[in-house]
């Protein structure tokens, strides 16, 4: 090895350590949508929002849920479930369009919701027929990652949650009134 070369691998190491951090530690948003369109991420938040509305707290929508499933299903899923996710997501605003003649996005709250009900009705019927190697039904994906993504994220784990940040000492015995918000910690 040269003594050029040895400088070009050391300048790339080196360029490489100082740059992968900066773009792990980019906030949602500040990078691309994972190949998924605008009207994809509105369509998604739109979902998560029906999963999640507005309460007495902020709901999906709040917490950026859409980007958090693109990225979710670009980052963590093998191409083929990603297709599948893909066409079931496309489904859904199909479903939708046919049904009530609209976008999914801005529709009414009772029509979205009633699409998403039936939707996991189904999901739950394939659940109870799947193979132990079967594929999950693409809604129960979505509804579990809107859940993951919401509860892990601050206005989740602090608002709807009670959060904890040092738990202190354990106690096995919490006084919990019917109605209380968990404990996230």
């Amino acid at each position: 090895m040269t003594r050029r070369d040895a400088l070009v691998h050391l300048a790339t190491l080196l360029g490489a350590t100082v740059v992968g951090p900066r773009l792990a530690a980019a906030p949602i948003g500040s990078m691309q949508a994972h190949g998924f369109s605008a009207e994809e991420i509105a369509l998604l938040d739109e979902i998560g929002d029906t999963i999640i509305p507005d309460t007495d707290v902020p709901g999906a929508r709040a917490v950026g849920i859409g980007e958090f499933l693109a990225m979710m299903i670009a980052d963590c899923y093998e191409p083929a479930e990603q297709q599948r996710l893909r066409a079931g997501i496309a489904d859904i605003a199909a479903r939708y369009k046919q049904r009530y003649g609209g976008s999914f996005v801005g529709g009414p709250s009772a029509d979205r919701t009633a699409l998403l009900n039936e939707l996991d009705r189904e999901q739950r019927e394939h659940h109870a027929a799947l193979p132990p190697d079967g594929d999950p039904h693409y809604f129960r994906i979505l509804k579990e990652l809107t859940i993951l993504g919401y509860f892990s994220s601050e206005i989740g784990a602090t608002q709807a949650l009670r959060y904890l940040e040092v738990p202190g000492r354990y106690e096995p015995d919490v006084p919990y009134t019917r109605g209380d918000r968990a404990w996230f910690n």
